[in-house]
């Protein structure tokens, strides 16, 4: 209306024109300044930093404690964190965390529990007749009796290494890598078909190479000695980020058709900033949003909290980011393929088989996943740390040409080629930065407690605070609830100290 006058009136008008656009201008601006200024006033007791399972199970505890009036800002626009599906090839596959660790022990594993209540499809993943399927660098099976003696001689160095292990804690001993502990039995693996085996106990696990890894705080794994040693992969279409809506659903509000429509949980909410004083937070978002708040939970992962997207102001203190620094983020990329046709064995005993290449972790260990997808011709390769950064930066043709020669050497020349191929980024998403935490060597269980620890108003909580679970979900679950009930003693009781105690004490 206003450009159809300024046409016909000419230049007379069109001062009265941009007055009237300038005075709506400045009324909308004065009406947004406004409502900023309002959603501004309004203090929440809680903000939570992400909806990945230990910040909404961070919430859900904290509901049951009758603290309520939580704001929940997730950076993407769901729930879940690294458990995640996506559509491959028609069929829901999990990109991120895939099976149920820690099963048929003393105690019930609660992420197991709840799969079991919400009847997700699941498979034993059995590696018993892995020997059998062993596959030479140019070709070829090696003959079952080298494969199984291989593996003999590596159960034997894992119960060196267990023992080792026991006695470094016994002793109150400094901590050494896994691979020191190899070493002190003269016995470190070296050929492709020793290295492969290696790959599958230590890096298939850690997603670290056990040079990196700390023997103490990882063998043996609490996660088996306590759940079991059993693991099911999750293959159902209702995904396994099930059981973070089941969390969820407990505290937050749904409509008729089950889907969350509580106002306490934001979507793509870019966290860049959080303010904290003695008396409150203020936390600040990539679209400009403020909101305050008495205490903030930060659930982000620890590479996330080494990446700097977070500005602390103040800085976190000195002791707090050296404990965040010295952490790893380790990667694992399950790489997912489509043929039109099987030429790999299947049947019992045939799921898993591995590749022995002369360079460590070079698509080592496959999986067949008939069972879980009849039909489909799915295989599924796993490759972790500076594998999986280097194939996260080629063109996912390359990684396909790569696995295709891999096949090939296995299977021979004629096999068919993939029809579609499936690699998550975990690394390069600056929204995680990797798959899962690993304890490296050099952290003790001291400067540990310091990753855990909150600063002031502002606590922490992720899978990587979990003091006996770390890199499970089952440990996101658990430091969910501990650092949960770190912050209601505080709110609830005045309990608010948290000692950390000096360096050598």
């Amino acid at each position: 209306m206003e450009l159809q006058i300024e046409l016909r009136t000419g230049g007379m008008l069109i001062t009265k024109t941009r007055v009237l656009l300038a005075s709506l201008t400045a009324i909308m601006a004065v009406v947004f300044s406004a409502s900023s200024a309002i959603a501004a006033e309004e203090v929440h007791a809680v903000v939570i930093v992400g909806a990945g399972m230990s910040g909404i199970s961070a919430a859900n505890k904290l509901s049951e404690a009758g603290i309520e009036n939580i704001l929940i800002l997730e950076a993407t626009n769901r729930i879940g964190g690294r458990i995640q599906k996506m559509n491959f090839a028609g069929l829901s596959v999990e990109i991120g965390a895939s099976w149920v660790e820690g099963v048929g022990g003393p105690r019930l594993n609660p992420i197991w529990d709840m799969v079991n209540r919400l009847k997700l499809t699941t498979f034993y993943s059995n590696y018993d007749n892995i020997s059998s399927n062993a596959y030479k660098q140019k070709g070829g099976l090696y003959e079952k009796s080298e494969a199984q003696n291989a593996f003999y001689a590596a159960q034997e160095l894992s119960e060196f290494i267990k023992n080792v292990s026991k006695y470094l804690k016994a002793h109150r001993q400094d901590d050494i890598s896994i691979l020191a502990s190899q070493r002190l039995k003269n016995q470190v693996p070296s050929t492709p078909l020793d290295m492969a085996i290696d790959y599958i106990a230590y890096d298939y696990e850690f997603s670290e190479p056990p040079r990196v890894t700390s023997l103490k705080n990882s063998i043996p794994l609490h996660t088996f000695s306590k759940f079991g040693e059993d693991a099911y992969f999750v293959a159902d279409p209702k995904g396994y980020e099930s059981v973070v809506y089941f969390v969820a659903k407990q505290f937050l509000t749904t409509n008729e058709s089950g889907e969350i429509t509580d106002p306490r949980l934001l979507f793509n909410k870019v966290v860049n900033e959080i303010s904290y004083t003695k008396n409150g937070v203020t936390v600040k978002t990539e679209d400009g949003s403020v909101y305050r708040a008495e205490y903030v939970m930060v659930s982000a992962s620890i590479g996330v909290l080494q990446s700097g997207l977070i500005n602390f102001k103040p800085d976190l203190p000195p002791w707090k980011i050296l404990a965040i620094y010295q952490f790893d983020m380790a990667v694992y990329t399950k790489i997912f393929l489509k043929f039109p046709d099987k030429f790999w064995p299947t049947g019992n005993g045939t799921e898993f088989f591995f590749y022995a290449h002369e360079k460590r972790g070079y698509y080592t260990i496959w999986q067949q996943l008939e069972e879980e997808y009849p039909g489909a011709n799915f295989l599924l390769v796993t490759v972790t740390d500076d594998e999986s950064r280097r194939i996260e930066q080629q063109p996912d043709s390359d990684t396909k040409a790569e696995i295709m020669g891999v096949l090939r050497a296995m299977f021979g020349k004629n096999i068919s080629e993939a029809t579609d191929v499936l690699v998550p980024r975990w690394w390069s998403d600056k929204f995680y930065r990797g798959s899962y935490s690993n304890w490296p060597i050099g952290v003790s269980r001291l400067e540990y407690d310091r990753i855990r620890a909150p600063v002031g108003r502002v606590y922490f909580t992720g899978e990587h605070t979990s003091e006996y679970f770390n890199g499970y979900v089952h440990g996101a679950y658990l430091a969910g609830i501990d650092s949960a009930k770190m912050l209601i003693r505080c709110v609830k009781h005045g309990d608010c100290c948290y000692s950390i105690p000096p360096e050598g004490s």
